[in-house]
């Protein structure tokens, strides 16, 4: 069993194709410009690998041209063990999964077979490096790094993505820093998301503390000049 938070249908930003997103419950991770607090706890149902197996190929005849399921969050590798519960059903209907992961969880044989069943990996590079990454995150460094290591090691279709906020990481500098240390995993793209604040009333009404709520979104114009920076390499 495993706690899903909600769903979303006919999805395209997450994978290649239309996808199915499938937002599980519960993060390691508490990173400061989180735009969805309501998945760190649980709050949605419990579903079985065959409850979640019969929801899914419903969309099957939706997934055309390389489509799918996303498995998110929340953290989906902390269901590392229920996915591998689902994947063999999703399988012998020729539905394929993506994995859109912060990479915050040990590397565990079980992680390592959720990864392998994939057909691509969505890897957010939260911070190039340790102090950052602890310090807007509460996460630990190492976890991300090896597991990104292990989709490049093992050949798997990966994107990579960050989500730039001013004042935080949004200048040349970072984004160079950012664009280095990316080097080291074998990406198909590396794509960066503007911070935004549409989640910020989700703060409020759990009554979270948001420490960026007084910052802006980042500007389109400013996202399109720092892309190209790491299109240029």
């Amino acid at each position: 069993m495993a706690d899903i938070h909600s769903f979303e249908s006919l999805a395209t930003l997450d994978g290649e194709g239309i996808r199915y997103g499938v937002f599980f419950t519960g993060c390691p991770l508490r990173c400061a410009y989180c735009h969805n607090p309501d998945t760190w706890f649980k709050s949605g149902r419990e579903y079985s690998a065959e409850e979640l197996y019969s929801k899914i190929k419903r969309y099957k005849p939706y997934f055309k041209n390389g489509g799918g399921v996303t498995f998110s969050g929340g953290e989906p590798l902390l269901n590392a063990s229920f996915i591998n519960e689902v994947s063999p059903l999703l399988k012998q209907e020729g539905i394929n999964y993506c994995l859109d992961t912060s990479g915050s969880v040990l590397l565990t044989d079980a992680v390592k077979r959720c990864i392998d069943g994939a057909d691509m990996v969505i890897l957010d590079i939260k911070f190039y490096d340790e102090e950052s990454y602890q310090r807007y995150t509460k996460g630990t460094f190492e976890n991300f790094v090896n597991i990104g290591k292990y989709c490049s090691e093992t050949g798997k279709k990966l994107w990579l993505r960050t989500v730039v906020v001013p004042g935080i990481n949004d200048n040349e500098e970072k984004i160079k820093k950012y664009a280095s240390f990316a080097k080291q995993f074998k990406c198909e793209k590396y794509e960066l998301l503007a911070f935004h604040t549409m989640g910020f009333f989700k703060y409020e009404n759990l009554k979270i503390d948001n420490p960026l709520k007084d910052r802006s979104a980042l500007p389109k114009e400013r996202l399109a000049e720092l892309q190209k920076i790491i299109d240029e390499g």
